[in-house]
C-alpha cells in the first residue's frame, strides 16, 4: 500500500472526536472524586486509557480478516465466560464480573464484540437471508448472550443486542418488510420481557412514568434518577467550571454510580448544556464517520463487521444519555469511551481499533457487490 494511500483512508475526524471524549471522561471522572470523595477513580482510569490505545493499536495492526476463522471460537468463549459468571460471588446482587485479582473482568463486554464477529463471519454470502426461515440462526445467536446477560441481571447491555442484530442484518441484505415484522413482533412481545424482569429491573420502568420535578429524592428506585437530573440540572448552560459555583455547594447532591452509569451527569454539572451537547456531537461524529467507512468498504465481513459495532456503540449511547434525562428506565449503561471502567473502556477502543482496521484494509479487488442479492 502506498504511503499517500495509508494517510487517505485513516478516518482522523473519528480518530479525533474518539480522543475527545476520552480525555473529556477522564476530566469528568476526576470531577467526581474531586465532589463526592469516595476514592480516586481517575487514576485508575488514566491507567486504563494507555492501555485501552495499546488495545486500539492491537486491533487496528493484525489484519481484520483473519478474525472471520477465530469469529465462532470467540463467540463460544464468550458464552461459557457468561455461564462462568453465575458461578462467582454476586457483586451488588448482580452476577456481572469475574474477579481477576488486578481487576474485574466483565464478560458482557466481550460478549457484544463476539457476537458481532460471529455474526458477520456467519451473513457474508448468504442468499437465505432473503427468506424467512434464514433469519432464524442469526436470532439464536443474539439470543443466547443477551437472555444470559438479562438473567445477571444486566437489562441494558442485553437491550443492545436486538437493534445490531436489525442493523446487521439490513447490511446484509434481508429483506426490509422481514425486519419490519420483526420488529413490530418484538415490541408485541415486551410483555414476556417484563415476565423475565426482575422486581428491581420493574420498579426502575416504573419510576420512569412516576418521576417528579423538585422536592425531596423518593426513596425507592425513583431516587438515582431524581438525583441523576438534579445534578445536570447544577451546571446550567455553561456549567460550574464557568459559574465559579462552589464545590460545598454542591456535595449535598449524592449521586451513586456516577462516575459510571451518570457520567454524563458530571459532564452537566462541570460543563454545562454546552458540555452535554459537545459530547453528543462528537459522538455524533464517531457514528458517522464509522458509517462512513462501512459505505466505502466493498469487503463483505469487514462491512457487516464496522456496521454493528457503530450500531452497538450508538445504541449504548442513546440507553445512556437518555437514561440519566429520565426518557429511559436506569439500566446500568455506561457512555462509550467517557464512563469508567476498564472493561468497558478496553472493549470500546478495540471496537475502535477494528474499524481502522477496515478503513485501511478495504479489500477494492472484490468484484460485484457480494452482498447484494436478486429480489
Amino acid at each position: 500500500m502506498e504511503r499517500s494511500d495509508w494517510i487517505h483512508r485513516v478516518p482522523f475526524l473519528l480518530l479525533i472526536a474518539a480522543g475527545a471524549l476520552l480525555c473529556i471522561g477522564v476530566n469528568a471522572i476526576a470531577r467526581g472524586d474531586e465532589l463526592f470523595r469516595l476514592g480516586e477513580f481517575a487514576p485508575r482510569q488514566r491507567m486504563w486509557a494507555v492501555v485501552s490505545v495499546v488495545g486500539f493499536t492491537a486491533a487496528a495492526a493484525w489484519p481484520y480478516q483473519r478474525l472471520r476463522q477465530l469469529a465462532l471460537p470467540i463467540y463460544g468463549l464468550s458464552l461459557m465466560l457468561l455461564v462462568a459468571v453465575f458461578f462467582t460471588r454476586p457483586k451488588n446482587f448482580s452476577y456481572r464480573w469475574i474477579p481477576l485479582g488486578f481487576m474485574d473482568f466483565q464478560p458482557s463486554e466481550l460478549a457484544k464484540i463476539a457476537f458481532i464477529l460471529a455474526l458477520a463471519a456467519y451473513l457474508v454470502r448468504r442468499p437465505s437471508l432473503r427468506r424467512w426461515y434464514g433469519l432464524l440462526i442469526p436470532f439464536v445467536m443474539m439470543a443466547l448472550p443477551a437472555v444470559l446477560i438479562l438473567k445477571e441481571p444486566d437489562l441494558g447491555t442485553s437491550l443492545l443486542f436486538a437493534p445490531t442484530l436489525l442493523a446487521m442484518l439490513f447490511a446484509a441484505g434481508a429483506r426490509p418488510r422481514h425486519l419490519a415484522v420483526v420488529a413490530v413482533l418484538s415490541v408485541v412481545s415486551l410483555p414476556l420481557l417484563w415476565t423475565q424482569m426482575s422486581a428491581e429491573q420493574k420498579s426502575r420502568v416504573v419510576a420512569v412514568f412516576r418521576q417528579r420535578t423538585g422536592g425531596e429524592a423518593p426513596d425507592d428506585d425513583g431516587y438515582h434518577l431524581h438525583q441523576a437530573k438534579r445534578v445536570l440540572a447544577l451546571g446550567g448552560v455553561f456549567g460550574s467550571s464557568m459559574s465559579g459555583m462552589p464545590i460545598h455547594n454542591v456535595r449535598a447532591y449524592h449521586l451513586p454510580e456516577s462516575r459510571t452509569d451518570f457520567v454524563f451527569c458530571l459532564i452537566g454539572e462541570r460543563w454545562g448544556f454546552v458540555g452535554c451537547s459537545a459530547v453528543l456531537g462528537l459522538i455524533a461524529v464517531v457514528i458517522g464517520r464509522g458509517l462512513a467507512v462501512a459505505a466505502q468498504t466493498r469487503e463483505p465481513f469487514g462491512r457487516l463487521l464496522v456496521v454493528g459495532i457503530v450500531t452497538l456503540l450508538g445504541t449504548q449511547a442513546a440507553i445512556n444519555t437518555s437514561m440519566t434525562v429520565g426518557l429511559l428506565p436506569i439500566t446500568g449503561m455506561t457512555l462509550p469511551l467517557v464512563s469508567y471502567g476498564g472493561s468497558s473502556l478496553l472493549t470500546t477502543s478495540l471496537s475502535l481499533g477494528l474499524i481502522l482496521n477496515v478503513s485501511l484494509r478495504p479489500d477494492d479487488e472484490i468484484e460485484g457487490d457480494p452482498l447484494a442479492f436478486e429480489a
